[in-house]
């Protein structure tokens, strides 16, 4: 099978969060199954920067109504995957690789330039599997303007919606100029979201299959509540519309072999491991332990991840004798509610505003719980990274964070990998920190939940298999 990525990021050239992860893990799996994978990408600053020698494929131009944009079209291959970078220095040599006012335009110009690069692949294509917004709008393209191009003949259309909040909302006018669609497709409604064009709404549309990133985020899309002014559109899809829950990368994260941490542990060494982990993480912060657990958070600082919830939480727990620990970024005001945070408690509360890898895998192995309240998750990676440490994570049951944590909740049965909570709300988090605590005092109890968590079984394989089976039927579908 010849499966083409289309998406706005991948690791290991240009990432600003868990959508590089995701596209590059599956395609890495699929690869490992003996599939096919090319990736499409932006040939951002960041990426020139690196120096890659890369090799030149075509230059091509664009049609955006009356404009002509030239488009050179390079490839990289990497680990068994084939990159393909879309150039254009106007859109694309920028410091950032987005927040600027021109992003509709500018995903606009690489969703056109990258359906006519499928050309330029050497082998016919089965798949095309588009990521979020940026991508969404593909199918509808080739539905409209290439039905009787040979090239595209056959090929069937994903799309994973990864984060639902970024619809690709463009005023009507962009139809036509940007997309050179019929503004019919408009006012009949196929295109029209919210009295705007969205180019997600597109996608849903016209992709053969729609899929997001865990089965509970599939439902939760599909309620009035949940769904983000999707779940109409996607209602009329439900048939079509699939949960798959993303794995993390076992690589990169894995306690027996982490370069990062200062001693390497597995299931049976975990008591070992935790212990000295815990005393090298403690003192990367400058912190005394005082006889406590140790909580840790590692996250985008924003409303999303319950960091109103955590900061209220943590002032208990730091008053209690425990540690916490946090490592990243994101709006100034919380940034600067945390650093309040470890002024007053400078002996025990650690903040590193930023991102630090190293640091990342220290927290991940030398923390006894993981902090991860948020009000929605679609998926979350850092719950399945912690698990694999042998580290409790704390989860709102929401998205994701509901399929992947088995909580406990007074009784051991060997099931139990963590602790969720259901109301968002201080009382909510305070029951499950207060159930981690009465775990945490019995040592033999909270082990044995950590090797149930060590165990679960989080690699990509299994989620390539998923995907698979989904390609697959959707090949068989006329």
């Amino acid at each position: 099978m010849n499966i083409v990525m289309v998406a706005s990021e991948s690791l290991p050239f240009a990432k600003s969060g868990g959508l590089a992860d995701v596209v590059y893990s599956l395609s890495s799996a699929l690869v490992s199954k003996g599939e096919k994978v090319s990736i499409i990408l932006p040939y951002y600053q960041q990426i020139a920067k690196k120096g890659i020698e890369l090799e030149y494929v075509a230059q091509y131009d664009i049609r955006m109504s009356w404009r002509d944009q030239a488009v050179t079209l390079y490839k990289k291959e990497e680990e068994g995957i084939d990159y393909y970078f879309i150039a254009n220095d106007y859109y694309f040599r920028r410091e950032k690789m987005y927040d600027y006012m021109d992003d509709g335009e500018r995903f606009a110009f690489f969703a056109l330039a990258s359906t006519e690069a499928i050309r330029y692949l050497k082998e016919k294509v089965d798949i095309v599997h588009v990521h979020d917004w940026q991508a969404a709008i593909i199918p509808t393209l080739v539905a409209e303007n290439y039905y009787k191009d040979p090239t595209f003949a056959g090929i069937k259309f994903v799309l994973t919606i990864h984060n639902p909040a970024f619809k690709g909302m463009l005023d009507r006018y962009f139809v036509s100029d940007f997309f050179n669609l019929s503004d019919y497709l408009f006012d009949i409604g196929k295109i029209r979201f919210e009295g705007m064009f969205s180019t997600l709404k597109s996608g849903i549309i016209y992709s053969d299959v729609i899929t997001t990133v865990s089965p509970t985020h599939r439902e939760e899309l599909l309620t009035r509540e949940g769904g983000q002014g999707l779940d109409t559109v996607l209602e009329y899809r439900r048939d079509d519309f699939y949960g798959i829950l993303n794995g993390i990368d076992y690589e990169e994260w894995s306690p027996h072999k982490d370069p990062f941490i200062a001693k390497k542990y597995n299931k049976t060494s975990l008591e070992i491991g935790k212990h000295l982990n815990q005393a090298d993480l403690l003192r990367s912060y400058n912190l005394h332990w005082y006889g406590g657990p140790v909580y840790g958070m590692v996250s985008r600082l924003t409303w999303q991840k319950g960091v109103d919830l955590v900061l209220e939480e943590a002032r208990s727990i730091l008053s209690k004798g425990g540690n916490f620990v946090l490592l990243g970024s994101g709006e100034y005001e919380v940034e600067q509610k945390f650093e309040a945070l470890r002024t007053q408690y400078p002996d025990t509360c650690g903040i590193y505003i930023g991102y630090n890898n190293a640091l990342a895998h220290k927290i991940y192995a030398g923390c006894d719980f993981f902090l991860m309240p948020s009000l929605f998750e679609p998926c979350g990676l850092s719950q399945m990274i912690a698990q694999r440490y042998g580290t409790l994570p704390i989860c709102r049951k929401t998205g994701g964070l509901a399929d992947s944590v088995h909580p406990y909740d007074g009784v051991i049965s060997g099931k139990e990998d963590g602790l969720l909570f259901e109301d968002y709300n201080i009382q909510g988090l305070d029951y499950a920190i207060y159930r981690a605590e009465e775990l945490y005092r019995n040592q033999e109890g909270y082990y044995k939940v950590a090797r149930v968590a060590m165990n679960q079984d989080h690699s990509w394989a299994t989620s390539a298999k998923n995907y698979l089976t989904l390609y697959r039927k959707v090949l068989k579908k006329k």
